[in-house]
């Protein structure tokens, strides 16, 4: 995402004021904001234009001339999406919002379509041992079972390198020959894949410990039984612009009391809540990390991604959350897999 520092006005700004936003830059559209770069609005040459033929002057409050029913994103909205929303709608720039319709960014059409490739690496733990997968897994590791029609660790890759994302480091353990014989060194996936083998039990972040030499820059972990379809290039984004040393990604979950929750006060009932619906944020296994975070990972001990984000808030590192509003999905168990497998061709291959 590009900023949008240059291009927003408050709704108290004139038509002289989006005139030279326009004319002095390439966006061709101005982001009308309130408090907080709440988007409320945007204004192109041809709402100017349009206001002009209606009376207004260049002096005039542009409040009357804000097109309100403008094409927007969400943060996390695939590359394939934005694409398809900017070709319907004829634009070129399309707002990035978050849940709050606070404004994060924008994207360029053309960016989207040009081809590019980051540096950032992305780590991806594939060792378990898929016990609750059995007896699927008696014989092949979780990632190579398929979903759809290949491997859900292709899948993975597959999502990593549309968005530039070509270098990779799988850190292996049960059945390693298989997931080294299937994936190579990656050029046969258009990609760079090097291995790194847990010769015990380390955890998510514990694995990290074995290629501390192997990441200088912001990189990605994520467990290698995921299924989702978020935009990673927003990932990398929101992590860097918000200077933060850490982040994880996380998934809403409902949970819904099937019973009428009576609250009460030493013995007196004040209240009763009729099957009340519960909502928390989960650690959803995608996380964004600095190389600084490295520092408190011990040496060739286990080591879970939890107990490091509490070690860096205990240090006061700035460790944030990215809210996943797309498909998710953890192929844990065989119902899992079996969802997995019935969603696969709407999600991947339809409706992006």
């Amino acid at each position: 995402m590009k900023s949008f520092e240059k291009i927003i006005l408050g709704k108290d700004s004139t038509i002289k004021n989006v005139l030279e936003i326009i004319d002095n830059g390439d966006m061709r559209i101005a982001l009308i904001v309130e408090k907080n770069n709440k988007l409320i609005g945007t204004i192109s040459d041809g709402d100017i234009r349009r206001a002009f033929l209606n009376g207004a002057t260049i002096d005039d409050n542009i409040e009357n001339i804000i097109f309100k029913d403008f094409t927007y994103a969400k943060v996390g909205d695939s590359k394939e999406k934005l694409i398809k929303l900017a070709k319907h709608n004829q634009i070129y720039i399309i707002p990035i919002v978050d849940e709050n319709f606070i404004l994060v960014g924008i994207e360029e059409v053309n960016d989207l379509i040009a081809t590019k490739e980051y540096k950032n690496r992305v780590v991806l733990m594939v060792g378990g041992l898929g016990t609750r997968l059995r007896p699927l897994t008696d014989d092949m590791p979780k990632p190579l079972l398929k979903v759809g029609n290949k491997p859900i660790l292709e899948t993975i890759i597959e999502n990593f390198s549309k968005y530039g994302f070509k270098e990779f480091i799988l850190s292996v353990n049960y059945k390693s020959e298989m997931i080294k014989e299937y994936f190579g060194n990656g050029s046969h996936f258009g990609v760079h894949i090097e291995y790194v083998h847990e010769d015990k039990r380390m955890g998510t972040a514990g694995a990290l410990s074995l290629m501390k030499d192997k990441l200088k820059d912001d990189f990605f972990v994520m467990n290698g039984d995921l299924l989702t379809n978020i935009n990673y290039e927003h990932l990398l984004n929101y992590h860097l612009n918000d200077d933060t040393v850490a982040t994880m990604c996380v998934k809403e979950y409902d949970f819904q009391i099937p019973y009428g929750v009576v609250n009460i006060d030493n013995n007196h009932i004040t209240s009763i809540s009729e099957k009340p619906l519960h909502k928390f944020f989960v650690n959803a296994g995608i996380y964004m990390l600095s190389p600084q975070a490295l520092k408190l990972i011990p040496d060739n001990e286990f080591f879970d991604m939890p107990t490091l984000f509490d070690n860096l808030i205990k240090h006061k590192k700035k460790t944030i959350s990215f809210p996943i509003r797309e498909y998710w999905l953890d192929i844990g168990e065989i119902e899992e897999y079996k969802k997995a497998n019935i969603e696969y061709i709407d999600i991947f291959k339809g409706k992006d």
